[in-house]
């Protein structure tokens, strides 16, 4: 593009498209996503039973870990069914799985509670979560690079794998849930979308239509422009306690528009709002002839005894 060569930032998109995830970015990611898997809240089913995650962590270390590994690889697990491969290939890196199941314990089993304590500090976890924002850009591509090997030109298929891998940790929230003896299927996302699910689902239309050449942008280019929005946003929405994006304004008057049936009134319906307007006439009728049947026979008795 002609403004990444005005003001000097092809080598910097280069630079930034070449960046390594590992291992400090994907540490990052572990963390901050067993830090929020600890903050999640829980269900109290009864005196004695409680399902935070906290307790769960007491009571079934092994079911904790097993959550804490679908937040950190849900997406690459769930792009691995959509792409039939096995749902146990993300877990072969011997040496992220390693990783993660260390942050995993730090942040659940560390002495006097030291590195979530450390890693809740403001600041840190600023930094970390910027850093986790970035490993999203390289989930998301990956992911449509995986569907377009596979499926070359197949549009809808890499935005589905694309936004799979980015955001698959809460598509299939309540898997993880069940995995921890909780059942709210109101909280599926798909029903109403967070704020990384939707992001992710915008990141992987984009780099799917440059896929697909329908938008005339290099890879990099767009890696970049879209690695600064969604870490200046998620930034931004931390710095000032907000959880709305910039496009909320826009998605409201789009579903408004497109998605919401207007009230209007049908020959149709004024004409069974009519045959039911019959129907409760002859019912008053029908009533009225009944009442005065009832009455007929006292009316006889009441003549006969005036004969």
């Amino acid at each position: 593009m002609d403004v990444f060569e005005i003001l000097n930032l092809n080598e910097l998109a280069l630079g930034l498209s070449n960046l390594s995830m590992f291992p400090y970015f994907d540490m990052a990611h572990y963390i901050i996503s067993v830090m929020s898997l600890r903050e999640q809240p829980g269900v109290s089913l009864s005196v004695s039973r409680h399902t935070g995650v906290l307790t769960v962590s007491q009571l079934s270390p092994l079911a904790c870990w097993f959550s804490s590994m679908l937040y950190c690889f849900g997406g690459a697990v769930l792009s691995a069914l959509m792409m039939a491969d096995a749902p146990v290939a993300p877990l072969s890196n011997t040496t992220n799985l390693l990783i993660a199941s260390l942050m995993w314990y730090l942040v659940f089993y560390c002495p006097l509670d030291a590195v979530y304590s450390l890693a809740s500090v403001w600041p840190i976890r600023l930094v970390l979560t910027g850093m986790k924002e970035v490993t999203r850009t390289w989930k998301v591509v990956g992911g449509v690079t995986q569907a377009g090997r596979k499926y070359k030109d197949g549009l809808f298929v890499m935005i589905a794998v694309g936004w799979a891998k980015g955001a698959g940790g809460g598509l299939i929230s309540n898997f993880e849930q069940l995995v921890r003896g909780i059942w709210k299927p109101e909280t599926n996302e798909l029903l109403k979308m967070s704020y990384p699910t939707k992001v992710t689902l915008l990141g992987s239309v984009l780099f799917s239509l440059q896929q697909c050449r329908f938008l005339p942008m290099q890879t990099h280019h767009l890696i970049f422009i879209y690695t600064i929005f969604i870490v200046t946003n998620k930034m931004r929405m931390m710095i000032m306690g907000s959880s709305s994006y910039p496009f909320s304004s826009l998605e409201s008057v789009l579903y408004k528009t497109l998605f919401v049936r207007p009230l209007t009134f049908s020959p149709l319906i004024d004409s069974t709002q009519g045959s039911d307007q019959t129907l409760k006439n002859s019912s008053i009728s029908e009533q009225k002839s009944n009442n005065t049947d009832q009455r007929n026979p006292e009316e006889a008795k009441n003549a006969k005894k005036k004969d």
